[in-house]
């Protein structure tokens, strides 16, 4: 059994964790979405785990964060796209779409139901730590990204609770999950609860589509 990628860091890096996690459900050729671009790091994890002939979109609000994303792509192969917030719906075709606009737009940007979703928290590393994600757009997002995922596909969130708001936004998040549906959905929590400070993992499993109406 091949060991999670996590095992061999620090406990509290969460992002490995969630990279393992997603792993486990996603196939080449499938479609994944990043809900937070920051500088890459998940967004170039997903498009390995989907491969050239697969498909994922990035959010960000900073073009910065795009760019830096775009760069980190790009030197690692993938075929990226710069997309304009009045640009949305977004064709679907293999490679990278690196959208500027807020993540609360999702249902309107997506078409497809994508086997991964991620979102890491908070603010840009090396950017301005007042410009962070809130809670009211945060779970907005959550709320259409669960709605359209895959069934058996997964949504891995990481939390930090440590800057200014942080604890705020964690205390949605963890609400958002635990009153999810356990007919519909398979949660998982990963923290350490001896340090309040440290990040946190959510990642949703959907089990049944679920029905309206």
């Amino acid at each position: 059994m091949k060991p999670f990628a996590g095992t061999s860091n620090n406990l509290s890096r969460m992002i490995p964790w969630s990279h393992d996690l997603l792993t486990e459900v996603v196939s080449p050729g499938d479609f994944a979405v990043d809900l937070t671009a920051g500088r890459g790091q998940d967004t170039l994890a997903l498009w390995r785990m989907v491969g050239e002939q697969g498909r994922v979109v990035a959010f960000d609000v900073q073009q910065d964060a795009l760019r830096q994303t775009q760069q980190r792509l790009q030197e690692a192969g993938a075929a990226v796209r710069m997309v304009d917030q009045d640009q949305p719906p977004l064709t679907v075709q293999p490679g990278v779409d690196l959208l500027n606009c807020c993540h609360s737009r999702y249902a309107e940007v997506i078409a497809g139901t994508p086997t991964a979703i991620i979102a890491n928290l908070g603010y840009l590393p090396g950017s301005d730590q007042q410009l962070i994600t809130e809670s009211e757009t945060t779970l907005d997002a959550l709320r259409q990204a669960l709605g359209g995922l895959a069934v058996g596909g997964r949504l891995a969130v990481v939390v930090y609770p440590g800057h200014a708001g942080g604890a705020e936004e964690a205390t949605s998040v963890d609400c958002f999950f635990s009153i999810l549906d356990s007919s519909n959905y398979s949660v998982l929590q990963l923290q350490l609860p001896n340090r309040t400070q440290a990040p946190g993992l959510y990642v949703a499993e959907k089990r049944t589509e679920i029905r309206r109406g």
